[in-house]
């Protein structure tokens, strides 16, 4: 009896689509729904994820129950109220397992929090963003807090600004361009010059400071995780209150959260800068 062929992995040989054809415009909607749900805070009516997708409150529908059937979604019966569900959690959990960063980090983060007495986090670059994939949380009572899938500015990040100093000016304008740039406090750094001037201060150092640029009243010092090709990739950092955070701290502060980002860079294979 003979074997059938074995099929190939990877697309057909045959498969050459036009430009226009490589996008499903429905899905397109689609995951724009599923993404403006996962930024909100608690959950959100239909209306709502209309308003904010520009989309008809009958497509909406359509789609959330597209997701809801598969786990992705769920809504509340009595308020009406639509989240992100657990099979969206699971398949959002395969991007961590593509490498031991997040399992390494943990170990590390653990010990840059009882050495320190502060939040520590992990996050990673996603365009103009910073998106947190883990956190340590402090015992103190006050602190911050960014859950996984958290997202953020990369201009006014301790670790967006550790990664955007490793960064070579054509990326720096893609990512930012030359300003001004959104302001959230009034210390957010606003113009391309001082960008640069702080990033080289950060290159010299070897760790970030967010000083109440993002959250008046809190502080973060981070510093950058670094692949095989020296190029940073993620970074760490510690994050609490400006009272606990002092100027007097940072530099301390600043060199543990620096060897802890190397011992993660270490760990996962990378060259320290």
């Amino acid at each position: 009896m003979s074997e059938a062929p074995k099929r190939s992995r990877g697309r057909p040989k045959a498969f050459n689509p036009a430009p226009e054809q490589t996008t499903i415009q429905a899905l397109d909607r689609a995951l724009v729904i599923l993404r403006a749900l996962a930024s909100a805070e608690g959950g959100q009516s239909l209306t709502e994820i209309a308003e904010a997708t520009d989309q008809a409150p009958a497509t909406v529908y359509r789609a959330l129950s597209t997701f809801a059937r598969h786990g992705i979604v769920e809504t509340q019966e009595t308020t009406q109220l639509w989240f992100i569900g657990q099979e969206a959690f699971r398949i959002g959990n395969a991007f961590l397992g593509r490498s031991g960063l997040v399992e390494y980090a943990r170990r590390v983060m653990r010990e840059l929090m009882a050495e320190t007495g502060e939040t520590a986090n992990l996050a990673v670059a996603d365009g103009a963003q910073v998106i947190f994939l883990s956190q340590i949380e402090t015992h103190h009572p006050i602190r911050a807090f960014f859950p996984p899938g958290t997202r953020g500015p990369i201009h006014a990040s301790g670790i967006g600004k550790a990664l955007l100093a490793h960064y070579p000016p054509r990326e720096l304008d893609r990512l930012v361009g030359v300003g001004p740039f959104e302001a959230y406090t009034p210390r957010t750094i606003t113009g391309r010059a001082a960008l640069e001037a702080d990033l080289a201060a950060i290159r010299a150092r070897g760790w970030a400071v967010d000083d109440e640029e993002r959250t008046e009243g809190m502080r973060c010092v981070a510093a950058p995780i670094f692949n095989e090709f020296r190029e940073a990739v993620a970074g760490v950092s510690i994050s609490g209150p400006t009272v606990r955070v002092t100027p007097d701290r940072a530099e301390a502060i600043g060199a543990a959260v620096r060897a802890a980002a190397d011992r993660v860079t270490l760990a996962t294979g990378g060259i320290p800068a």
